[in-house]
């Protein structure tokens, strides 16, 4: 049986999506809810956080509980990747995102900036450098409209990317099909990745980039991408705003025992 604060978060959520409560509107207060009956005010609060972790709504200090404006877009986890995606056409990650959620998109809407730089320790031992190398850091914010969705900076060796698409600044993917087509023509076919997240609360400078209330967490992605012979072509580091992403995996669940048997 469900606990009382999930069955109110539900019944909450379910008023939300048929138009009870519009986008922008603040819900009831918390005081007003337990008064009626829904439930102590912990069980209320409980609710609210569970909807506010769904991306339906935002809390702030002064403005309450309020119904975001726009659903939170689905943000692919192995679908987004396929090579039908970025070899054969000129659908990027970010926007099998945008087309899995029924949502417009702009190339434009991804900017960039690249710089040649020291390679952070971070990146350092993902790509096995030694302290000093460099690296290229290709640094891009991406949007909906005006809103800031992400961050993305994918670092990489400068003999993998020298003198391809991905070191150019031009805004937007890095040509037809972005950055894992050019390592493709470039000879590095990507053939699988590794992806780790991280659930934090956002740090000053990235709460201004990303546009976020205060109070709002962020998930940050770590992606190794690697050659079919093992070889690191690209440590990408992310950083989402939370509530803007629904993130979904599809896979096909593993028999480790049953493979050690073939």
């Amino acid at each position: 049986m469900a606990p009382k604060w999930r069955e109110l978060a539900d019944k909450l959520a379910e008023q939300i999506r048929n138009g009870e409560y519009a986008p922008g509107q603040q819900l009831p207060q918390i005081r007003d809810l337990v008064e009626a009956g829904e439930g102590s005010k912990t069980t209320v609060h409980a609710a609210y956080k569970a909807l506010e972790a769904e991306g339906l709504v935002t809390s702030s200090r002064g403005h309450g509980t309020v119904v975001r404006e726009r659903a939170p877009l689905k943000r692919l986890g192995i679908a987004r990747y396929d090579k039908a995606k970025w070899r054969d056409g000129d659908e990027v990650a970010f926007i099998a995102d945008r087309v899995a959620s029924g949502r417009a998109y702009k190339r434009g809407e991804q900017t960039q900036t690249v710089s040649r730089i020291v390679a952070p320790p971070i990146v350092a031992a993902a790509h096995g450098l030694s302290e000093g190398a460099e690296v290229y850091a290709r640094a891009r914010l991406v949007k909906e409209g005006d809103q800031p969705t992400h961050t993305l900076t994918s670092y990489y060796r400068p003999e993998h990317v020298e003198g391809t698409r991905i070191v150019d600044p031009t805004p937007g993917p890095a040509g037809r099909g972005g950055g894992f087509r050019v390592l493709y023509d470039a000879g590095y076919e990507i053939d699988h990745m590794r992806e780790e997240l991280f659930a934090r609360a956002a740090k000053p400078e990235e709460a201004e980039q990303l546009k976020l209330l205060p109070g709002e967490w962020v998930v940050e992605l770590h992606r190794s991408t690697f050659t079919a012979d093992g070889t690191l072509v690209e440590f990408a580091i992310g950083v989402h705003a939370a509530t803007r992403f629904a993130w979904a995996y599809d896979f096909k669940v593993p028999d480790s025992a049953a493979e050690e048997g073939q």
